[in-house]
């Protein structure tokens, strides 16, 4: 049975067992409780001959895209500073209709004003829409969410509809519960048209509604990797439907101690899945876990290897000693504010300064709230939703709306400097001594 690009109802058949994936329950038997996260789940031994057949490749050529020249298609590489690793990759897309994605999902591009892809996606559509393993490696703020979820959503459309007790189709993995959380509202606005569903999993939050989600099934599945874990390993979900994988920001998730969760994860998914991996860099640990989930994968690189900013934003450094900052601060806040519609946010190093220099900016009248790590998920929704936001290192994806992001402290790492600020913003001042 396969799928289709129309309107669904893809809650058919959820009343229904499916002996073909085997049933959602049966968890862990009750017995010791174990220390190390994945210790209760066993690797699986799959065998091919016996799993359902699955498409994965739907890519047709659109005919001005089969006319380009291999000088044509070099150049608009290197125009965009493309590189591509590997055989066999599909020529890039100049626009969106070139993907041939379904109506619905057109519409939405349209709504929100998309005039043609991001380097990324013109590369990554054809290549993820063709079924291939692929590497995707560029910039934060690049455009990667469409370019690994709307292949997604063609992808969903082709398989069989869930039945009860099945885990998703698609799962995307993520560092932060900040970024499942924007990779989750993308995968609805673009999903709803064609009744795809989706869950955001993720730590700090209520597990009940989660659950809840997961046990009325979903197509996409958008998860930290330490919660869905849990998950699994109570037996709340499955991942035996999963024929769609990602690894966003795979470089982060490692830097952050995930490669044991991620493998034990990976090891619940059968072996002739499609799997996506996004980074911004390309360490000796990325290329080693591309190298054990990836099969004949191409790889996208756009811009440089080494680690980059978004170049799109203006960077002011002002070095100064520690007694100057906060003057400076107060200069800068007075410059930014003095328009009504910027807003900014301000990182510094450790919890305890991020209250304090909170309670000071109240104390003289500006509008300042404070995230970090012990700050329960729903203040840290509220305060997002503030003027002023005062943050520990900790990785933001935020709306283009914002004017201004100012580094109080220095960074720990370049690199976490770059992954924190390098979205769609204008510019940057760093106050540091």
């Amino acid at each position: 049975m396969r799928g289709s690009y129309g309107d669904r109802d893809r809650d058919r058949g959820r009343d229904r067992g499916n002996p073909r994936f085997g049933s959602s329950r049966g968890g862990p038997p009750p017995g010791k409780k174990f220390r190390n996260p994945g210790e209760r789940l066993r690797k699986k031994r799959w065998d091919l001959n016996e799993l359902p057949k699955f498409e994965k490749n739907f890519y047709n050529e659109n005919s001005e895209v089969q006319r380009m020249s291999q000088y044509d298609v070099e150049e608009y590489r290197r125009k965009k500073e493309i590189t591509v690793r590997g055989s066999g990759c599909p020529k890039p897309v100049t626009s969106f209709h070139h993907a041939q994605f379904p109506q619905y999902v057109m519409d939405v591009l349209m709504q929100q004003n998309f005039k043609e892809p991001t380097a990324i996606q013109a590369q990554g559509f054809p290549l993820a829409l063709s079924g291939r393993d692929m590497v995707g490696i560029a910039q934060t703020g690049s455009g990667k969410t469409l370019s690994y979820l709307l292949p997604a959503i063609v992808h969903i459309n082709h398989q069989p509809y869930l039945e009860r007790g099945d885990g998703p189709i698609c799962l995307v993995l993520a560092p932060t519960r900040e970024l499942a959380q924007q990779v989750q509202q993308v995968a609805y606005d673009y999903g709803k048209s064609s009744r795809i569903k989706s869950t955001c999993v993720y730590g700090g939050a209520p597990k009940g509604p989660q659950i809840r989600d997961l046990e009325r099934g979903v197509e996409i599945c958008i998860a930290t990797p330490g919660r869905l874990i849990d998950f699994l390993e109570a037996g709340k979900t499955n991942l035996r439907r999963c024929t769609y994988l990602v690894l966003d920001e795979a470089d982060r998730m490692l830097d952050m101690g995930f490669e044991p969760q991620i493998r034990k994860i990976v090891d619940q998914i059968r072996p002739d899945r499609q799997t996506l991996m996004w980074s911004a860099t390309w360490p000796k640990e990325v290329r080693q876990l591309a190298e054990d989930f990836l099969k004949d994968y191409v790889q996208i690189n756009v811009g440089a290897l080494e680690l980059s900013a978004n170049h799109n934003i203006l960077q002011i450094v002002d070095v100064c000693v520690e007694s100057e900052k906060d003057q400076k601060l107060i200069q800068l806040m007075e410059e930014i504010m003095a328009e009504k519609e910027n807003k900014t946010i301000i990182f510094v190093e450790t919890k305890k300064r991020c209250d304090d220099l909170t309670r000071r900016m109240r104390r003289d009248g500006w509008p300042a709230m404070c995230i970090h790590g012990d700050k329960s998920q729903p203040e840290r929704d509220w305060v997002l939703s503030g003027t002023i936001n005062t943050l520990t290192d900790i990785s933001l994806r935020l709306d283009s709306y914002l004017a201004c992001h100012q580094q109080r402290d220095e960074p720990k790492a370049l690199a976490d400097n770059i992954h924190s600020y390098s979205q769609p913003v204008f510019n940057l001042t760093a106050v540091t001594d």
